[in-house]
């Protein structure tokens, strides 16, 4: 089957998508995606999935673990891992 200029399959638009999402795409790859979002429902659904994820992400009030109190915690783990393997 031949390769289309314009038209991209599903598999490709996600791709695009994904990649389009940390700006990483480019505007040629945009417009084969937005011509892809105009008549495709699968696409759209997953690009508007995507969106919701990433906006979920950035808006997330994480906490995360600093630095030293990772590699604390990894100390005290090998540690107890040791005496386990040493009985």
């Amino acid at each position: 089957m031949k390769k289309s200029f314009l038209f991209i399959s599903c598999d490709e638009a996600k791709h695009i998508c994904d990649k389009a999402q940390y700006d990483e795409a480019t505007s040629w790859e945009r417009i084969k995606l937005g011509l892809r979002l105009f008549w495709c429902n699968v696409t759209k659904s997953y690009s508007k999935n995507n969106n919701k994820l990433t906006e979920s992400i950035k808006n997330s009030e994480l906490n995360c673990l600093k630095t030293e109190e990772r590699i604390r915690l990894q100390n005290q783990f090998n540690d107890e891992l040791a005496k386990q393997q040493q009985n």
